[in-house]
């Protein structure tokens, strides 16, 4: 009896576990799914290699974590093709809708940004935007039709092939493209919809989510359909480095960290042991090498200012009269013109230095060795008031008689003292030279 009644209790006890497994499975089928997102970022600035790392890296981020789609809200005057190439590469192998919102009101997509709309799965604007412009312009500051140059058409005809790949691939206008390329055309919102340029006008983030929702495009991996009535919008900002690269990459915040950093080391090596210019210009130099990473950097030119710098240091050094401070401010000057390569392949001319900037500097190094070359220059001159040199010309007065040798008094010291002539005592009498420790007169 008792053995039954064990019996009884295990099958009891088999019959309700597999039971609350049965319940706990369905519970846990019918929770809900995890609640989707969207990636968004802002970029307002040039496009460059710092602005290009940050979206390649965003879209595999938003691919890591499984995201709806990237919205990126542009606002951008252009920048580097180079740059602009490795993006819309990104956005054609993306695995997720990567979506372009020229926003807010009285932003732009200039120049590069004309690429990176039409590479863009689908694009939006604000209201009172404006995209197009998208002409190259050269090293000479040319381009376009009217530019005879060989490697401007060359140049142009290529961006064109480009645009229109890319417009027929998205399913765009790709004669405004053309236009936008060739004639350095720019349209509004309004007048980018019509033409088929733009797929939406939204004017706030909310709209366009609620209009790109359901919308079917391709990326790389085959068809999605968009799903962004209920999603959590996930914004990412730059972090520190992207934001530091991004304020420094400016050729003339470089420049000038540059020849700040110079100057430190300059001063460290005229005197050693003052340490503060040492360290501060250490930090310079690091702060505008860490920008020039992201610049293209005509190595030549840089060069030249830290020969300029060798010359100055070598100035210090070396009584050239003033030879090597010419030097050095021709090769500065010489340098810093050529500092930054100004490449054919870029939509606007953001890679140059400005020359008032260089006037300036070149100015200042100019005046202070100047100042310090003329300072050296008169103590070389100045006649010796110390030592025995410092003797010579000066008079005393005969302590003695000098026939030829006697003493003498100058500045309170007796001297022993000799003279081609008989000097009386008491007779006033000029030191011509110092020979050993007797110094030679003659008469005042």
């Amino acid at each position: 009896m008792k053995r039954q009644n064990a019996t009884i209790r295990l099958l009891s006890g088999i019959v309700c576990a597999v039971a609350l497994a049965a319940f706990g499975f369905s519970q846990q089928s019918e929770a809900p799914a995890a609640k989707k997102t969207v990636h968004v970022i802002k970029l307002e600035s040039i496009i460059s290699p710092v602005s290009a790392e940050f979206i390649t890296t965003s879209i595999t981020k938003a691919e890591d974590e499984n995201a709806e789609c990237l919205i990126i809200e542009l606002d951008t005057p252009g920048g580097l093709l180079e740059s602009t190439r490795q993006i819309t590469k990104r956005f054609l192998a993306a695995k997720i809708p990567v979506i372009v919102y020229v926003a807010p009101s009285g932003a732009r997509a200039a120049s590069a940004g004309v690429f990176i709309s039409y590479a863009a799965h689908l694009v939006a604007m604000a209201p009172s935007t404006n995209i197009g412009a998208a002409t190259p312009v050269n090293i000479g500051g040319g381009g376009g039709p009217d530019s005879t140059s060989a490697l401007s058409h060359k140049i142009t005809n290529d961006a064109v092939a480009q645009v229109k790949t890319l417009a027929e691939k998205r399913g765009r206008n790709a004669e405004w493209a053309e236009k936008a390329v060739r004639e350095a055309v720019s349209i509004t919102e309004q007048e980018a919809l019509e033409l088929n340029v733009i797929n939406f006008i939204s004017p706030s983030l909310d709209s366009l989510l609620a209009q790109i929702d359901g919308q079917e495009v391709e990326v790389a991996d085959g068809f999605h359909t968009l799903s962004t009535s209920n999603v959590t919008v996930v914004v990412h900002e730059m972090n520190f480095r992207y934001r530091l690269l991004d304020k420094i990459a400016n050729p003339n915040i470089a420049y000038i960290l540059l020849m700040l950093g110079i100057y430190g080391i300059f001063f460290e090596l005229s005197n050693p042991g003052a340490i503060f210019p040492g360290v501060v210009g250490a930090i310079f130099l690091i702060l505008a090498f860490f920008a020039l990473q992201t610049l293209p950097v005509n190595y030549a030119g840089l060069l030249l200012i830290l020969l300029a710098l060798v010359l100055f240091i070598m100035e210090v050094q070396i009584v050239s009269y003033g030879l090597l401070t010419i030097g050095g401010i021709i090769s500065m000057s010489l340098g810093s013109l050529m500092l930054f390569e100004q490449p054919p392949d870029i939509f606007a001319p953001v890679i140059s230095i400005s020359i008032s900037l260089v006037i300036s500097f070149v100015l200042i190094t100019a005046a202070f060795f100047v100042f310090a070359f003329s300072l050296a220059f008169r103590t070389h001159r100045k006649k010796v008031t110390t030592g025995t040199e410092g003797m010579v010309g000066e008079i005393g007065v005969a302590q003695t008689r000098l026939t030829p040798e006697g003493t003498i008094k100058v500045h309170g010291e007796i001297w022993k003292a000799l003279c081609d002539d008989a000097i009386k005592k008491g007779e006033r009498v000029r030191v011509v030279s110092v020979e050993s420790l007797s110094l030679k007169v003659r008469k005042a």
